[in-house]
C-alpha cells in the first residue's frame, strides 16, 4: 500500500440547499428556503480523503477545521447563490511538526502539499519540505518563485496560472488545469471527455491526489495526467464536494 503524506491548510465544506420562489422585497436578492445541508473535511483534508478512497495509507499534518465554507446552493438549478466563509485564516505549522516532517520524510512514497494560502504555510515552510522530502507535488494559490525549485510537480489551475506565474525556470514542472479544455503540461494538451458538470468544488484535490497515486504505482506522469483527468471528471458529475 502506498505512504503519502499530505500537509496543508483544511476547513470544513458545509452545503445548504434550498429552494428560491421569490425576490425579497426589500432588497434585489433572492429569498432562500433551506432543506438540507451536508457536511465534509475539505482543503488539504479532501486531498486525504481522496488519497484513502484509493487506497492510500496516509498521514496529514494540518490546522483544526475552524476554517468553514459555507455554500448556498438552489435546488432546482443546482447553482450556488452565495457562499460565506468563516474564520478564514488558520494557525501556522509548528516546529514539532516540521521535525517530524524531517525526520519520517523517507517512509513516504510522496508527499502533497496543499497550500489554500490560509496561514499554515509560508514559503520557506515549503521550501524546507520540498528540500527534504522525495516525489513533493505542490498545488498553490501563492505567486511562484524560487522558493519551489525543489518541488517535483506543481499543480495549478488556468486563473492561477495567469495571476500567479510570470514565467521562472519550472515550466518542466506545472501541470496547468483547463477546466473542460482538459490540461496542459509541457506546452502539450491533455483533453477530457465532455460530461454534464454539475459542481467544481473540491476537483482540484481529487486530481491531485488522482495524480500522485498514478505516479507512485507508474512513475510516468502522462499516464498519472490521464488518469487524474478521468477521476476528476467522475467527481463533476456529482452535486458537492465528494470523493471518487
Amino acid at each position: 500500500m502506498s505512504r503519502v503524506l499530505v500537509i496543508g491548510d483544511s476547513c470544513k465544506d458545509i452545503f445548504v440547499y434550498g429552494d428560491i420562489h421569490r425576490v425579497c422585497p426589500e432588497a434585489p436578492v433572492p429569498v432562500f428556503n433551506p432543506t438540507h445541508r451536508t457536511e465534509n473535511d475539505g482543503m488539504a483534508k479532501n486531498v486525504v480523503r481522496n488519497l484513502e478512497a484509493l487506497g492510500c495509507n496516509v498521514e496529514f499534518i494540518s490546522n483544526d477545521n475552524s476554517i468553514k465554507k459555507i455554500r448556498y446552493v438552489d435546488n432546482r438549478s443546482n447553482q450556488m447563490v452565495l457562499r460565506v466563509d468563516e474564520n478564514d485564516k488558520c494557525r501556522s505549522i509548528n516546529e514539532n511538526e516540521i521535525d517530524y516532517i524531517e525526520k519520517s520524510h523517507m517512509n513516504f512514497d510522496a508527499v502533497i502539499i496543499s497550500d489554500y494560502c490560509k496561514g499554515f504555510l509560508d514559503e520557506e515552510d515549503i521550501c524546507f519540505i520540498a528540500d527534504k522530502c522525495n516525489n513533493v507535488f505542490l498545488d498553490t494559490k501563492k505567486e511562484i518563485g524560487d522558493w519551489v525549485n525543489d518541488v517535483d510537480f506543481i499543480k495549478i489551475n488556468e486563473l492561477e496560472y495567469k495571476k500567479n506565474y510570470s514565467g521562472n525556470p519550472n515550466d518542466d514542472k506545472l501541470i496547468v488545469t483547463l477546466g473542460s479544455k482538459g490540461c496542459r503540461y509541457k506546452d502539450e494538451l491533455f483533453p477530457v471527455e465532455e460530461v454534464s458538470v454539475k459542481d467544481v468544488s473540491g476537483a482540484g484535490d481529487t486530481f491531485m491526489s488522482a495524480l500522485v497515486v498514478e505516479y507512485i504505482k507508474t512513475g510516468d506522469i502522462r499516464k498519472s495526467i490521464n488518469f487524474a483527468q478521468e477521476c476528476t471528471t467522475k467527481v463533476v458529475q456529482q452535486p458537492g464536494v465528494v470523493t471518487i
